[in-house]
């Protein structure tokens, strides 16, 4: 028996050895969503396609890919939720960016059919909003800190499947770019947090751990594999 166990045991030894990748897929995240709601919101660049165009797209490429590779090392590490978010968010940037870069000409191929277009990035936002919702969900039991994260994220999108559903709407789209802004700095707070849970700082950020039922005990984001 001791053959086929040993195996196991380097496994986990291996897996320990990894650093935390919450804190930078936490980074990455709040990167790419600031400018995203910026550009949605008119803060800095006062027009949403010259936002998206100048300052967003490179920020999908770079968050997408390192969100992708913090969300492989969370497998890795057995964290189910970071590695489900960030691949999954990680992936639908890269998407949102090449709709975006004129290498792809796919905003193009919609011609001046504008509200086509509207309708179209209005059903990206929505199935994100919806893979934002199942992934708050599975947050419920980890802590305030992350729920509040992919509230903000998930209320964010819905605003701007909202917006884009009906035409573009100005109001509708800047409060989802303004609730993307806050999503941010609660996500740089919380990437913060974890980072100096890493390091055993002396100084700690609460970070709203939530208590449960004895049978079934809570495990901090990024601490522990969560199953």
């Amino acid at each position: 028996m001791a053959q086929f166990a040993s195996p196991r045991v380097y496994r986990e030894d291996v897996a320990s050895e990894i650093a935390n990748p919450a804190p930078l897929g936490l980074l990455t995240l709040a990167i790419t969503t600031a400018l995203v709601g910026a550009s949605f919101a008119g803060f800095l660049v006062p027009t949403i396609h010259t936002g998206i165009g100048t300052v967003v797209v490179p920020a999908f490429i770079y968050g997408g890919v390192i969100q992708i590779l913090a969300g492989m090392w969370a497998f890795r590490k057995g964290h189910p939720l970071g590695a489900t978010l960030f691949t999954a968010y990680g992936g639908f940037l890269i998407i949102l960016g090449a709709l975006f870069l004129p290498l792809f000409g796919l905003t193009t191929s919609f011609g001046t059919n504008i509200p086509a277009f509207n309708r179209a990035l209005g059903f990206l936002f929505l199935c994100w909003t919806i893979s934002s919702a199942i992934l708050l969900l599975a947050a419920l039991r980890t802590n305030m800190a992350m729920v509040a994260v992919l509230a903000c994220l998930c209320l964010a999108y819905l605003f701007l499947t909202i917006g884009e559903f009906a035409n573009a709407n100005g109001p509708l789209l800047a409060i989802g770019g303004w609730l993307g802004i806050i999503c941010a700095l609660i996500a740089w707070y919380t990437a913060l947090g974890e980072i100096l849970q890493s390091v055993g700082s002396p100084f700690q950020l609460p970070m709203g751990e939530r208590g449960v039922a004895p049978s079934a005990p809570a495990r901090r984001y990024g601490s522990e594999p969560t199953v």
